[in-house]
């Protein structure tokens, strides 16, 4: 079992995370403290997921989980484009690291079967 920090999906996520934080800084008061908190949250708790889904022998539902989450903060992110609180060039970036995420994730979850 490799430590979860050493796989390439974690450090994917971590640098979602750190790209989340650096978005939300920018938000207007009205969704700083909402969406903004909500995203940081969300985003945090996917790390969470895939350290449980790698020490655990029940990896597919934890990924499957994870997947679940991971659909929320794409939601959270289209939902600050349509809100213009994050520009289509941040969009981008998230989206190019979210792909790279979601075919992992789903890769990991496909070999656990």
């Amino acid at each position: 079992m490799a430590l979860y920090y050493d796989l390439p999906v974690y450090r994917d996520t971590y640098k979602l995370i750190l790209k989340i934080f650096d978005v939300s800084k920018d938000f207007p008061k009205e969704y700083k403290y909402t969406l903004g908190q909500d995203m940081k949250r969300d985003a945090l708790q996917l790390v969470r997921s895939l350290y449980r889904a790698n020490k655990s022998t029940q990896k597919k539902e934890l990924l499957e989980r994870f997947l679940d989450e991971f659909e929320l903060v794409k939601l959270e992110i289209r939902l600050c484009v349509d809100l213009k609180v994050v520009s289509f060039k941040k969009q981008a970036e998230l989206t190019v690291l979210m792909d790279s995420i979601g075919k992992q994730v789903t890769g990991w979850r496909n070999a656990s079967s």
